[in-house]
Protein backbone atom coordinates (compact mmCIF):
# COMPACT_ATOMS: atom_id res chain seq x y z
CA UNK A 1 0.00 0.00 0.00
CA UNK A 2 1.52 3.28 -0.76
CA UNK A 3 2.42 5.65 1.62
CA UNK A 4 0.12 9.18 1.16
CA UNK A 5 1.41 12.54 1.79
CA UNK A 6 -0.68 15.27 2.67
CA UNK A 7 -0.88 18.14 0.63
CA UNK A 8 -0.60 20.60 3.86
CA UNK A 9 2.18 18.93 5.09
CA UNK A 10 5.04 21.55 6.52
CA UNK A 11 7.49 20.94 3.91
CA UNK A 12 5.25 21.43 1.44
CA UNK A 13 2.93 24.39 2.71
CA UNK A 14 6.81 25.89 2.80
CA UNK A 15 7.46 25.36 -0.66
CA UNK A 16 4.05 26.16 -2.40
CA UNK A 17 4.16 29.71 -0.12
CA UNK A 18 7.99 30.42 -1.16
CA UNK A 19 7.29 29.42 -5.16
CA UNK A 20 3.83 32.09 -4.94
CA UNK A 21 5.92 34.83 -2.89
CA UNK A 22 8.62 34.41 -5.83
CA UNK A 23 5.99 34.31 -8.90
CA UNK A 24 4.16 37.51 -7.24
CA UNK A 25 7.77 39.25 -6.94
CA UNK A 26 8.13 38.29 -10.62
CA UNK A 27 4.90 39.43 -11.55
CA UNK A 28 5.38 42.88 -9.79
CA UNK A 29 8.90 42.88 -11.33
CA UNK A 30 7.68 43.03 -14.95
CA UNK A 31 8.42 46.63 -16.32
CA UNK A 32 12.09 46.78 -14.82
CA UNK A 33 15.22 45.80 -16.37
CA UNK A 34 15.92 43.35 -13.44
CA UNK A 35 14.96 39.84 -13.12
CA UNK A 36 14.30 38.06 -10.07
CA UNK A 37 17.54 36.30 -10.05
CA UNK A 38 19.62 39.59 -10.29
CA UNK A 39 17.37 41.37 -7.91
CA UNK A 40 17.70 38.39 -5.27
CA UNK A 41 21.82 38.62 -5.43
CA UNK A 42 21.60 42.87 -5.40
CA UNK A 43 19.81 42.52 -1.85
CA UNK A 44 22.43 39.54 -0.51
CA UNK A 45 24.77 41.46 -1.84
CA UNK A 46 23.31 44.89 0.20
CA UNK A 47 23.67 43.01 3.31
CA UNK A 48 26.82 41.49 2.74
CA UNK A 49 28.97 43.72 0.65
CA UNK A 50 32.26 42.47 0.39
CA UNK A 51 31.92 38.98 -0.06
CA UNK A 52 33.90 36.71 -2.22
CA UNK A 53 32.00 35.29 -4.93
CA UNK A 54 32.20 31.94 -4.14
CA UNK A 55 30.61 33.07 -0.97
CA UNK A 56 27.96 34.50 -2.60
CA UNK A 57 27.39 31.76 -4.50
CA UNK A 58 26.93 29.53 -1.66
CA UNK A 59 24.69 31.96 0.20
CA UNK A 60 22.35 31.75 -2.75
CA UNK A 61 23.05 28.47 -3.28
CA UNK A 62 23.51 28.72 -7.14
CA UNK A 63 26.41 27.45 -8.83
CA UNK A 64 29.37 29.79 -8.84
CA UNK A 65 29.02 29.95 -12.90
CA UNK A 66 25.48 30.63 -12.46
CA UNK A 67 26.62 33.63 -10.59
CA UNK A 68 28.77 34.74 -12.31
CA UNK A 69 26.64 35.46 -15.54
CA UNK A 70 24.47 37.09 -12.97
CA UNK A 71 27.34 39.22 -11.92
CA UNK A 72 28.05 39.90 -15.45
CA UNK A 73 24.61 41.15 -16.24
CA UNK A 74 24.69 43.59 -12.96
CA UNK A 75 28.28 45.07 -13.75
CA UNK A 76 27.17 45.34 -17.71
CA UNK A 77 24.08 47.80 -15.75
CA UNK A 78 26.37 49.64 -13.79
CA UNK A 79 25.19 48.05 -10.44
CA UNK A 80 27.66 46.10 -8.89
CA UNK A 81 31.64 45.82 -9.25
CA UNK A 82 34.12 43.09 -8.70
CA UNK A 83 37.47 44.32 -7.25
CA UNK A 84 40.74 42.25 -6.70
CA UNK A 85 40.63 40.15 -3.09
CA UNK A 86 43.93 41.75 -1.48
CA UNK A 87 44.40 38.56 -0.17
CA UNK A 88 43.64 35.90 -3.17
CA UNK A 89 44.72 37.31 -6.48
CA UNK A 90 42.43 34.73 -8.18
CA UNK A 91 39.18 35.94 -5.99
CA UNK A 92 37.14 39.07 -6.36
CA UNK A 93 35.24 41.05 -3.78
CA UNK A 94 31.59 42.20 -4.82
CA UNK A 95 30.51 45.34 -4.19
CA UNK A 96 27.40 47.59 -4.98
CA UNK A 97 27.52 50.68 -6.78
CA UNK A 98 25.23 54.15 -6.11
CA UNK A 99 23.68 53.15 -9.39
CA UNK A 100 21.84 50.03 -7.40
CA UNK A 101 20.64 52.11 -4.52
CA UNK A 102 17.06 53.07 -6.65
CA UNK A 103 16.67 49.43 -7.93
CA UNK A 104 17.13 48.10 -4.28
CA UNK A 105 14.42 50.45 -3.20
CA UNK A 106 12.29 49.52 -5.80
CA UNK A 107 13.23 45.95 -5.02
CA UNK A 108 12.31 46.71 -1.26
CA UNK A 109 8.72 48.13 -2.45
CA UNK A 110 7.39 45.09 -4.57
CA UNK A 111 9.19 42.98 -1.32
CA UNK A 112 6.79 45.17 1.18
CA UNK A 113 3.62 44.98 -1.01
CA UNK A 114 4.38 41.25 -1.58
CA UNK A 115 4.72 40.59 2.30
CA UNK A 116 1.35 42.74 2.91
CA UNK A 117 -0.43 40.29 0.20
CA UNK A 118 1.16 37.31 2.13
CA UNK A 119 0.25 38.52 5.73
CA UNK A 120 -3.16 39.99 4.94
CA UNK A 121 -5.78 39.17 7.49
CA UNK A 122 -3.37 37.51 9.67
CA UNK A 123 -2.63 39.35 13.15
CA UNK A 124 0.26 41.20 13.52
CA UNK A 125 0.93 39.02 16.73
CA UNK A 126 -0.02 35.76 14.90
CA UNK A 127 2.55 36.70 12.23
CA UNK A 128 5.21 37.54 14.37
CA UNK A 129 5.20 34.36 15.65
CA UNK A 130 5.10 32.92 12.34
CA UNK A 131 8.46 34.58 11.51
CA UNK A 132 10.37 33.82 14.20
CA UNK A 133 9.13 30.10 13.97
CA UNK A 134 10.15 30.36 10.58
CA UNK A 135 13.84 31.95 11.53
CA UNK A 136 14.50 29.45 14.46
CA UNK A 137 13.82 26.56 11.58
CA UNK A 138 16.61 27.98 9.45
CA UNK A 139 19.03 27.98 12.17
CA UNK A 140 17.75 24.65 13.36
CA UNK A 141 18.34 23.16 9.53
CA UNK A 142 21.78 25.31 9.23
CA UNK A 143 23.15 23.96 12.54
CA UNK A 144 22.27 20.15 11.31
CA UNK A 145 23.70 20.73 8.07
CA UNK A 146 26.86 21.80 10.10
CA UNK A 147 26.85 19.22 12.34
CA UNK A 148 26.49 16.80 8.81
CA UNK A 149 29.25 18.42 6.91
CA UNK A 150 31.83 18.79 10.33
CA UNK A 151 32.07 23.09 9.50
CA UNK A 152 30.38 26.05 8.81
CA UNK A 153 28.98 25.81 5.36
CA UNK A 154 26.00 28.19 5.58
CA UNK A 155 27.03 31.89 6.89
CA UNK A 156 24.67 33.21 8.95
CA UNK A 157 21.57 35.11 7.05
Amino acid sequence: MPTRFRHDALGFLLFDVSRLMRRAFAQRLQGSELTFAQSRVLVRLARSEGLRQIELATLLEVQPITLARLLDQLDALGLVERRADPNDRRAYRLFLTPAAAPHLEAIRKVMTSVRREALREIDARLAGSVLRTLARMRRNLVSAADDATGGSRWPSP
